[in-house]
Order: C-alpha cells, then structure tokens, then sequence
C-alpha cells in the first residue's frame, strides 16, 4: 500500500483548531510555532485556539493558521512512525506538501505564506468577486455555461475540480449569479455560495500572482523527497525549474484536483491521508476514486 498526504486548503480553518493535537504533546510543535510567530509577526498558536471565527476568515490570518494545523498534522504521522510514498495539497496546501516532501525548510514555508496571503488578501478587498459550489453536474457542462456566460460580457470560470460531481465557480457576482441559474436550469442539485472574500484562482487573482512571484523570486525552492502532484498541471511535478513560476500561476489558475487524484491513483497510490483541519477533502477522495482508503488526521 503506497500512501500519499493531502494537505487542506482555505475555508478548513475552525477556531480552537490544533488544541487538541497540541495537548497531547506540546513540545513536539513548539518549533512550528515558534518559527511562525517570528516570520508572521503575529501569536500564531493563540490566534488558533483563541482566534473567533470571524478572525480566522481572514485571508492573511487564515491561511498561516491552516498552514501551521497542517504541519502538525504532518508531524503527528511521521511521530507515530508511518511512511509516505506522495504529497499534494488542495489550493493553499501545496504549502505544507512544500515543507513535508523537503522541497523547503519551515521558515522559509512560513515565509511563502507570508507573501502569498499578503497579496492574495491584498487582491481579494480591492476586485472582491463571488465564489459558489455547483453540485450534481459534470464538469463540462459548467465549462460550456461559464463560456456561454462570459461571451454575454459577465466573468465567471470554473476554479477547484472537486470531484466529478462538485466544481466551484468564481467570478463578478453577476457572473457567478447568472451562471449558477443557468446550472440549476440544466439540472444542477445545488448552487451554494460559497463564504469567501473574493473570486480565487481566477483572473481576479492575477496582479496577486504576479506581485507574489517578484517577492519569492530569489527563495531557493528545491525538488521535493517525495512525488508531488501539482493543482497547475493536475499531474505529478518532476520538473521544478521553473517553480516560482507555477506558484505564481497557482494562485490564479484553477484546482485540478480530480486530475492529481487520478494521476495518484494510476502511480500506484491507493491510501490518502489528509493532514489539516476538517475531512473535506477525504470526502473528495472518496466520492473521486474506487477501491482506496482515504481518513483525516483531525478527528
């Protein structure tokens, strides 16, 4: 059985999140505190076990707080002595895949999320947009509505493939409205809005990207220990010449997420640990691929 760790993205984080992990053995993730709240220059532990909700939806808060859960949970499997073959990260969890396969150190992945949440929090109050969940359709015909919809002169695109029957659109809050009509007009269980600060890995992210890219552009990032598959390509990435690049591209292109599943799936992985708050995406594993196991860390 080859094992591959899944490392959750943005809209995962709960307040209170990693107390628990942190009570059974606090000196184990004191190093990851620690070098957070240097590098963040804010209490990253308090603000997760103490942050409210609405505190934690931040994205330049929220993203470091998953960052850090996620961390722990990689740590917590490799203290129970427990081997993997893979990494791969949904969105923001491409991060914590970073440092668990080796391709960074810890204070330089605190460092990327830094920049990146600075940008993308930056982007997301000055263009805003809309993000909802189509339910029950295959992808290609919400690929077909959002093209009929931005030829009708309103943005909206399809950004994180969840599975083959859960894809998020994003957009102006005219497009995503409208297109999400048309969805429900062709079948489509439901249309849930999503609560987000802005229209991610579109369009509305770019200058986030790019800004993103010019920050980070002399951190050294090496080639992982361990496959990792890349939201970008939807594929496993070997080639990592031209990572800034694609981390930049990242935060604007969408989450092929179904596409790494399979990928993994077709090398040979066939058990999915999540590492990171919440199961969301042991949930998309499961709904995605037959005949694997799939469990999350935080329960």
């Amino acid at each position: 059985m080859a094992t591959a760790l899944l490392f959750s993205g943005q809209g995962s984080q709960y307040s209170g999140m990693g107390r628990k992990l942190y009570d059974e053995n606090p000196s184990a993730y004191d190093e990851i505190f620690s070098v957070g709240s240097e590098i963040l220059g804010f209490d990253v532990k308090k603000t997760m076990f103490e942050g409210t909700a609405e505190e934690l939806a931040v994205t330049s808060v929220s993203q470091p707080a998953i960052f850090t859960m996620s961390l722990m949970c990689a740590k917590k499997y490799a203290l129970d002595g427990k081997e993997f073959a893979a990494v791969a990260g949904h969105s923001l969890g491409e991060y914590a895949a970073l440092v668990t396969a080796g391709a960074v150190d810890l204070t330089t992945g605190f460092t990327l999320i830094k920049h990146r949440a600075a940008c993308m929090d930056k982007a997301a109050k000055k263009n805003g947009g809309k993000m909802a969940a189509i339910i029950g359709l295959p992808s290609d015909v919400i690929e077909t509505v959002c093209a009929e919809v931005n030829g009708s002169g309103d943005y909206v695109v399809p950004v994180n493939y969840n599975t083959s029957v859960q894809t998020v659109i994003a957009g102006s809050e005219a497009g995503v409205a409208k297109a999400a009509e048309l969805l429900k007009a062709k079948g489509a269980k439901r249309a849930v809005p999503l609560a987000v600060a802005a229209a991610f890995h579109s369009d509305y992210m770019k200058e986030a990207g790019l800004e993103f890219k010019e920050l980070i552009k002399d951190i050294d990032i090496a080639k992982p220990q361990k496959a990792f598959y890349s939201n970008v390509t939807g594929a496993r990435l070997d080639d990592f010449s031209d990572i800034h690049d694609i981390l930049s591209r990242h935060i604007y292109s969408p989450v092929r997420f179904t596409s790494e599943l399979a990928a993994m799936q077709a090398d040979g992985i066939d058990s999915f640990v999540e590492c990171g708050p919440g199961k969301a995406l042991t949930g998309m594993v499961k709904k995605t691929l037959e005949g694997i196991t799939a469990e999350a860390t935080d329960l």
